[in-house]
């Protein structure tokens, strides 16, 4: 097929070109030619009048991108944006209390449990995790999955956007890349090289006197491993103080830093429990959206562009179920192709994770303050002054390290909890204990997401292909082993008890291997389905300046675009890839802060 050549095909309109020269006038042609104009005419006329309702530009999902777009595009005040979301508002009646479940950092396992405010997604049966369907929660509500997540605010190493750049990203390099992580910032320890100080999105740092976190740090420095005073900052390699997205004791999300002081502006409408079905197109340009909203059909349209910042399952998805994407799939289902562009829903990344815990023999984890009397006094604590133990999320220390001699930047991620966490929080925890939370961050397995059928109400097929490779066996070992020697430090030995899991039988490689089969679980990670690269490169979505290769009026923000997973936690780089974008749309040119440093180890030679 003649689209394999350069890996898309799109079918524009053809225009046929007559020279009245050629023949001779014939009346019945006349005739039939000036019917052909007034229908044109006609249908002309009845578009223009269905453009009244339309705005410059439409951005599809309410989320931790989109709710930066809305914001940062509708700064002009000569430009309007319509803002779609298909979940409901994270507020009810105004209050951000009465929906305490989001907006309380403790409480964040319970959107965990339920479908209302998360698209509760699973995977395919992982054939290299004993047929396991993985839980993949995403955000189905105003703030997107900034709403349901951890808070942890962790931006990736400097070397990621390096690769990005070299992976045809160009200009989405490092230098280029921290300047819209700071502006979009506002940490509470003030501005610095790599901190911002008066964005919209409040950051806060761990600050907490937990005993079993500091004993976390110290046993990490005890196995040799440095502290770090800022891990997104200088040096990411080290144990340290998360950051995170809390402010004032609330889940500081999109919603709370970009959507709701944008609210108000004349040139802003939002609306919620709104399924885009289809993205409409003349041809090749992309005109509007299709869209159900109270059991009703009904289309809007943009003058300028359709931005899609559904997320790395949604945005593939609508792509696909509008005709772009793989042909050959497209027509298997009956859609009409727009565009061929065999990378849409390929190239899925995502990061796995195990908890290792262990039984503690103190009464100082959470598990009291997770029995009925004790949430409830927490809760009303948190509803009256938004403090005390409902004011965090209580993953407030963590690492970065290397797996081994030679790897030149931090491939493993640890978050620590002083508590039990059991299948996502939808299980109580049943004893005294804590874990960490630790997985490889730079995986080599790749999958992919597709359509299950033409239904935009089916969720798609989706398959990270976990563990298929030799080298993510190796380094989920790894994880373990490293672990357990953090938690066989003296810093722990007076809070130490029996390990939980994998548990003290669990002891051989193959052992090891057999127990990550079975426990480990998506971090919630899923990024790279819409690939951002160059257009020669047959496998990517868009172009570096976001826009969709091969069509018109249509980009794509939020983190389907990465070209690869950074090395950390999604919501940061997300915020900052759709600072840095409504910039590129706003024909900006890119900030830069060159020549800034970044740590790097005096020798490869040692894994720590």
């Amino acid at each position: 097929m003649s689209y394999l050549m350069k890996g898309l095909n799109c079918h524009s309109p053809v225009m046929h070109k007559v020279a009245g020269g050629l023949f001779k006038a014939h009346p019945l042609k006349n005739a039939l030619i000036n019917e052909q104009q007034f229908r044109i005419s006609r249908s002309a006329s009845q578009l223009s009048s269905e453009k009244a309702d339309s705005y410059t530009y439409i951005v599809v999902g309410a989320g931790s991108a989109g709710c930066v777009l809305a914001n940062r595009l509708t700064e002009d005040p000569q430009s309007s944006v319509l803002l779609l979301e298909a979940g409901p508002k994270d507020t009810l009646l105004g209050s951000k209390r009465l929906m305490w479940k989001i907006h309380m950092p403790a409480a964040l396992t319970y959107n965990l449990r339920d479908d209302k405010y998360n698209w509760y997604y699973h995977s395919t049966a992982q054939r290299h995790m004993d047929g396991r369907a993985l839980y993949w929660p995403r955000g189905r509500v105003w703030g997107g999955s900034s709403s349901l997540n951890a808070m942890v605010y962790i931006r990736g190493h400097a070397q990621d956007y390096e690769r990005w750049h070299g992976q045809g990203a160009r200009g989405w390099d490092y230098e280029r890349c921290l300047p819209y992580f700071r502006k979009a910032q506002s940490h509470e320890l003030g501005p610095d090289r790599y901190r911002g100080g008066d964005g919209p999105l409040h950051v806060s740092r761990g600050k907490t006197n937990h005993p079993l976190h500091r004993a976390f740090l110290e046993a990490a420095q005890q196995a040799g491993y440095p502290f770090t005073d800022d891990m997104n900052g200088y040096q990411q390699e080290g144990f340290g103080w998360m950051d995170m997205t809390i402010h004032r004791g609330q889940r500081w999300s999109t919603a709370s830093a970009y959507l709701r002081p944008a609210i108000s502006r004349p040139n802003f409408s939002v609306a919620e429990k709104t399924l885009v079905t289809k993205i409409l197109f003349q041809g090749t340009k992309c005109i509007g959206v299709e869209y159900v909203k109270n059991g009703q059909k009904k289309k809007v349209f943009a003058n300028k562009e359709v931005i899609l910042s559904g997320g790395a399952i949604n945005s593939p998805q609508l792509l696909m179920l509008s005709g772009i994407g793989n042909a050959d799939d497209l027509k298997k289902l009956g859609i009409p192709v727009v565009c061929h562009l065999p990378g849409v829903g390929q190239n899925l990344q995502d990061h796995l994770e195990v908890y290792v815990q262990q039984k503690c023999t103190k009464p100082i984890t959470l598990y009291s303050a997770q029995k009925p009397l004790n949430m409830a006094r927490i809760g009303l604590e948190w509803l009256w002054k938004f403090t005390g133990e409902g004011a965090t999320a209580h993953l407030e220390s963590g690492g970065f390290i290397r797996s081994e001699p030679g790897v030149p930047h931090p491939d493993i991620q640890f978050h620590f909890l002083p508590s039990q966490v059991i299948d996502h929080g939808r299980a109580a925890s049943t004893m005294e204990a804590y874990q960490v939370h630790v997985g490889p961050m730079r995986s080599t397995s790749v999958g992919w997401l597709k359509l299950k059928s033409s239904d935009p109400k089916d969720h798609p097929i989706i398959e990270p292909n976990y563990l298929s490779t030799e080298r993510d066996i190796w380094e989920f070992r790894q994880c373990v082993k490293l672990t357990r020697e953090i938690f066989a430090q003296k810093a722990f030995e007076k809070f130490r008890g029996p390990e939980i899991q994998p548990g003290n039988h669990v002891q051989s490689d193959k052992e090891i291997d057999a127990f990550i089969r079975q426990k480990a679980d998506s971090a919630y990670h899923p990024s790279c389905t819409c690939k951002m690269g160059l257009p020669s490169d047959s496998t990517a979505v868009v172009d570096p300046q976001t826009k969709v290769i091969g069509v018109e009026n249509l980009r794509v923000v939020d983190a389907s675009i990465m070209p690869s997973i950074v090395s950390g936690n999604l919501n940061a780089p997300t915020v900052m890839i759709a600072e840095k974008a409504a910039d590129i749309i706003k024909g900006l040119p890119s900030l830069q802060e060159k020549n800034v440093p970044v740590y790097k180890p005096k020798t490869l030679e040692t894994q720590r």
